[in-house]
């Protein structure tokens, strides 16, 4: 499907993508919009104009009503938006509300109400398994039975562009415990799932059910202090090395632009409980290509078919325990690591702990982040007819130590 705004044929924003965020012109409110190519469409004035019953929705300038109405309410809207920006005989209606892309701020879409990162990579869990645990099993007993994750801090979750303070914290050095900046700094490159509609606390969520809940996808940079997690996380998982910064791309993809991107996921050669099982369930599997620049440097490019575990499997076991899903949750896959070279999502992974830095174009190498550096992650999928669809970037610079 092509529509009236001109859209270069390779643009990842064309009329099958649509994703939704947050903006700002200068010296004005927050607004809701809708990125079309290389412009931003204000869906917070066209719909008060268009589709007066909705308006409400958009008022606040987040997502966050969006997100709470449910099914029925993305689809219609979505229809709505697809239409204006298709039929010729809306564009008079909705060219003036169409502002340059360059020309906007974009703002963290939705409030974050519960933020949780897993560890979906089979890849990723093995590597980190093996370096940690170099005369032990690579993955750890429970690994194949159910999605492993923790619950982070929503307050510190960013949009993509804030620059990310290097944390201090304890760490060893030299066998003795020491209090700084953390040396040992990392990227992660995930996939967020932004969930919509809230559920009952007390009942679960089945797979079959999950993706009513869940209202698009975004990118994540899920930052990590290495020395400060190797030293806090036994016994009860990461804490400061992983609390002081998350970013999120500004747009989110709505899940169903990704129809195309279904795949089924990667064969379990463990047998899995019922409440998991997706065997003969429909392909909850993403085909989605990821890409990790450093200082403009090309490091990764993980695929996010891999992921041992689906976004379905995610709220289905957060959920079966009673625990309700709320509006403006943040579901990370955790670091998307794929097979073969270039494949990993961190630099703990691609430079094996740091012992083989890797060269950047301008004839530095890294083991680790330096204050200064940038990280931009992009990701693509699959569209209808052959076009790639674009998830944006997170990007984040990182900030020396106050």
């Amino acid at each position: 499907m092509t529509g009236w705004v001109e859209v270069a044929p390779q643009h990842g924003f064309g009329i099958d993508a649509l994703p939704y965020g947050s903006f700002s012109t200068s010296a004005d409110h927050r607004r809701v919009g809708v990125a079309i190519g290389d412009s931003v469409l204000d869906l917070t004035a066209v719909t008060r104009e268009l589709m007066p019953d909705a308006a409400e929705l958009f008022a606040d300038g987040s997502l966050d009503r969006l997100l709470a109405a449910g099914p029925q309410t993305w689809a219609a809207v979505r229809a709505a938006v697809t239409a204006w920006l298709s039929g010729e005989r809306w564009r008079p209606s909705v060219e003036p509300h169409l502002h340059p892309a360059q020309a906007v701020t974009m703002h963290l879409p939705f409030a974050v109400a519960d933020y949780v990162d897993f560890y979906a990579s089979e890849v990723h869990a093995t590597t980190l398994g093996r370096l940690f645990r170099p005369d032990g099993d690579a993955l750890t007993p429970n690994w194949k039975h159910l999605p492993i994750g923790y619950h982070g801090r929503a307050g510190t979750v960013v949009v993509s562009g804030a620059g990310v303070r290097r944390p201090s914290g304890q760490h060893l050095a030299d066998g003795e415990v020491v209090f700084g900046p953390s040396e040992r700094l990392d990227l992660e490159a995930e996939v967020g799932f932004v969930i919509g509609t809230s559920s009952t606390l007390g009942q679960s969520v089945s797979l079959a059910e999950a993706e009513q809940h869940v209202f698009g996808v975004c990118l994540v940079n899920d930052w990590s202090a290495r020395d400060l997690q190797a030293w806090e996380y036994v016994p009860l998982g990461p804490f400061l090395g992983k609390s002081f910064a998350t970013s999120m791309s500004p747009w989110v993809l709505p899940l169903a632009a990704l129809d195309a991107a279904r795949v089924v996921p990667p064969h379990r050669d463990v047998p899995l409980l019922p409440y998991l099982d997706d065997a003969g369930a429909p392909p909850y599997g993403l085909d989605l290509q990821l890409e990790v620049r450093v200082n403009g440097t090309v490091v990764s490019q993980p695929m996010f078919r891999e992921m041992y575990w689906t976004s379905a499997q995610l709220v289905a076991h957060l959920t079966v325990n009673g625990a309700s899903l709320r509006t403006g949750d943040l579901l990370a896959s955790g670091t998307v690591s794929s097979a073969g070279p270039r494949g990993q999502g961190s630099l703990i992974e691609l430079t094996n702990n740091g012992r083989n830095p890797l060269a950047l174009a301008d004839g530095t190498a890294r083991g680790f982040l330096e204050d200064g550096d940038e990280v931009v992650i992009s990701a693509t999928a699959p569209g209808p007819h052959g076009v790639r669809i674009s998830l944006g970037e997170v990007r984040g610079m990182v900030v020396p130590t106050a």
